[in-house]
């Protein structure tokens, strides 16, 4: 039998098979372009960093608006490096041509943990920076004397030093929208594009307030509450030991109030430890009355989960752990503890101060059991009104000296998890007494020592 061949088949044959090809040739080209791009932009960055993003977070707002920012200069095909105020050295400040600062304020204008180290080792010097230009995002929180802080003085010490501002410098009163937008409109003038990414925050999600316990009945002190949550309508999302939620009040939608997690996504909810705000008036916090007093169990709550990286586990994860907190801070801290029992790692050794044995004991049952079990074979406890020569938590260190520098020999991270007054200045004097500060100071740039403390 003979085949004759169609010249015009056998041509529209060859078409489709091209075209095939292109089809799945195409996407893996893009793929390959963008990540040659990345990788041309990394290695610019490293080569020639006239452009750095600096950031100094105490909770991870200032930290995520920095990537944000480099990403838009990144897509304006500028190459920037990205790092931790901390990071950076008098030979970065005098070699940058422009730095973008982005910087939170810690308590009442002191600059946060991730930015101590740059406050005392450049900002209490003289350094000519005449060839640098700048610009620097502060947030803040306006309830505070000293708004802005730290912003306004890393501004003031930059102009000090000659330095050239690029614009004027820019508050944020609790992550406010307007005032970021006006960063990233500033940020796109000044790279020339109106391309830029979409800067907006997850959406809050509807949980449902399946759980409420008051902790604390005949306490001296607030009202605090165990509180539990679970989405409505989507699945449990992930989070890690030391994460955060922002929960918007019906009262005050616009101004989200963020709490530490308490529990592990294996616990299957969200638990909070919330204390009820009182004013002098007599009325109650929008969030904390919300949480606390007005929702009904099967109420609706506006939620959404925030990473907290900076007081996550991460390279800590294997170390000896030391725990330490007060009041409502016990949340952040049992968050951990938590995930320490389902990783099998013992070597936890917890410090907390409250107010009252008999009342404010939070958690007692399950802390007993981390006991029993050999989850947690340290346990200190002060309590304030029960009398006694250690009344606060900080009050426990010195007696115990040699453990704790035994603990931190062995490569023993420290987590510090409740209120900024009082406790946490408290606590970091009587480490540094019993440590010394070149240790703490050897800490904190390891990671090992943390705070999450408000």
């Amino acid at each position: 039998m003979i085949f004759t061949i169609d010249p015009l088949r056998l041509l529209l044959t060859v078409a489709c098979f091209v075209c095939y090809g292109l089809v799945c040739l195409l996407p893996w080209l893009r793929s390959r372009r963008k990540r040659l791009a990345g990788a041309a932009g990394q290695a610019a960055a490293a080569l020639a960093p006239g452009w750095i993003v600096a950031y100094a977070s105490q909770t991870g707002n200032a930290e995520a608006l920095a990537e944000q920012t480099r990403e838009t200069l990144r897509l304006a095909g500028v190459a920037a490096r990205l790092c931790e105020l901390s990071a950076l050295r008098k030979a970065d400040l005098t070699g940058a041509e422009r730095i973008l600062f982005l910087v939170s304020t810690y308590g009442e204008g002191d600059a946060p943990d991730s930015a101590a180290a740059f406050a005392s080792r450049l900002m209490s010097r003289s350094v000519p920076l005449t060839q640098l230009h700048y610009a620097v995002l502060a947030l803040g929180d306006s309830s505070y004397l000293h708004y802005c802080g730290f912003g306004r003085a890393l501004d003031q010490w930059l102009q000090e030093q000659g330095a050239q501002s690029l614009f004027e410098r820019i508050e944020v009163n609790c992550n406010a929208a307007p005032a970021i937008a006006a960063w990233r409109q500033q940020l796109s003038h000044l790279v020339g594009t109106s391309d830029a990414p979409d800067w907006s925050a997850p959406a809050f999600g509807a949980w449902r307030l399946a759980e409420r316990r008051h902790l604390n009945p005949g306490s001296a002190g607030a009202p605090v509450y165990h509180i539990e949550l679970e989405p409505l309508r989507e699945r449990l999302p992930e989070w890690q030991a030391g994460d955060l939620v922002q929960v918007a009040a019906p009262s005050d939608p616009s101004r989200a109030r963020e709490y530490s997690i308490a529990s592990i996504p294996q616990d299957g909810r969200v638990h909070l430890l919330v204390r009820l705000h009182l004013h002098d008036d007599g009325s109650h916090g929008h969030a904390s009355g919300w949480l606390c007093v007005q929702a009904r169990p099967g109420d609706t709550v506006q939620l959404r989960l925030r990473q907290h990286r900076r007081f996550r586990l991460e390279g800590n994860a294997g170390r000896p752990l030391i725990l330490i907190g007060n009041g409502s801070g016990i949340a952040g801290l049992r968050g951990h503890l938590r995930a320490r029992a389902v990783a099998g790692q013992v070597r936890n050794w917890l410090l907390f101060g409250e107010r009252q044995a008999a009342h404010d004991f939070h958690y007692r049952d399950e802390l007993s059991a981390m006991q029993a079990a050999g989850q947690l074979p340290q346990l200190d406890l002060a309590w304030s009104r029960d009398g006694g020569p250690q009344r606060y938590v900080q009050d426990l260190l010195p007696a115990r000296a040699d453990r704790l520098r035994a603990w931190v020999e062995e490569g023993a991270a420290i987590y510090v998890c409740g209120s900024l007054e009082g406790m946490a200045a408290g606590v970091d004097q009587a480490l540094e007494t019993v440590l010394g500060r070149t240790t703490m100071a050897h800490l904190a740039a390891q990671g090992r020592y943390r705070r999450d403390v408000y």
